[in-house]
C-alpha cells in the first residue's frame, strides 16, 4: 500500500458579532454570554460526503444548573409534616401555668376555634378549690377538659411540648388525668 501524506488544514473564523457587545435577550446568566458563530473550512475533504463544507457550528453555553440565587432553597418553605400536621392532628391542647392560676384549652388548628376551656380562675372553681395551682387543681382541670371535649365529640387530641418543656409535675398530672378520662393522645 502506498502511504499518502494527508494533512488536512482547518481554518476557524469568528464572526464580528462576537466582538461587538450586545444586550442579552433575557435576564438569565447564560443569555448574557455571546453566541459564537464558528465556521470551519478545510482544503481537502477528510469528512464524510454527507456533511457540506463551510457548515456553521453554533456554540452555546449549556448550563443546566440555576444560579445560586435562583437555586437557593426558599426559606419560608414548610416541611411536609408542618403542612399536613394540622389536618392529621386537628385538635391541640394548650396548657398555661401562671403564678396564681392554671389555664387549659383545646383548639381546632384549622379554624382556630376553641373546643373546650378549663381554668382555675373560673368562679365555681375559685371558690371550691383550696389551692388554685397545686396538684389537686391540675387533676380537676384535666377532668374538666376531658369532659368538655367529649361533649364536643372530640375524643383524640394532641399535645406538643415546648422546646425545653418536660412532661412532669403538674403538666404530667393534667395529661394523665385527661388520658384516664377517655381522651386519646395522638
Amino acid at each position: 500500500m502506498a502511504s499518502s501524506s494527508f494533512a488536512p488544514t482547518l481554518c476557524f473564523s469568528l464572526s464580528s458579532e462576537f466582538l461587538q457587545s450586545q444586550k442579552p435577550n433575557s435576564l438569565s446568566w447564560s443569555s448574557s454570554l455571546p453566541q459564537l458563530n464558528i465556521s470551519s473550512s478545510s482544503s481537502s475533504t477528510p469528512f464524510p460526503s454527507n456533511l457540506s463544507l463551510h457548515q456553521k457550528f453554533v456554540v452555546e453555553a449549556a448550563w443546566t444548573r440555576r444560579s445560586r440565587s435562583e437555586a437557593a432553597k426558599k426559606p419560608n418553605r414548610k416541611s411536609w409534616k408542618q403542612r399536613t400536621d394540622m389536618y392529621m392532628r386537628p385538635f391541640l391542647l394548650n396548657v398555661f401555668f401562671s403564678k396564681r392560676f392554671i389555664h387549659a384549652k383545646v383548639m381546632h388548628r384549622g379554624t382556630s376555634k376553641v373546643i373546650s376551656v378549663a381554668t382555675t380562675n373560673a368562679r365555681d372553681l375559685r371558690n371550691t378549690l383550696p389551692s388554685l395551682t397545686d396538684n389537686g387543681a391540675a387533676r380537676v382541670i384535666g377532668q374538666l377538659i376531658a369532659e368538655r371535649s367529649k361533649e364536643a365529640d372530640v375524643y383524640a387530641i394532641a399535645y406538643e411540648p415546648g422546646k425545653n418543656e418536660r412532661i412532669e409535675g403538674r403538666l404530667g398530672i393534667i395529661l394523665d388525668t385527661i388520658q384516664k378520662n377517655g381522651i386519646i393522645f395522638v
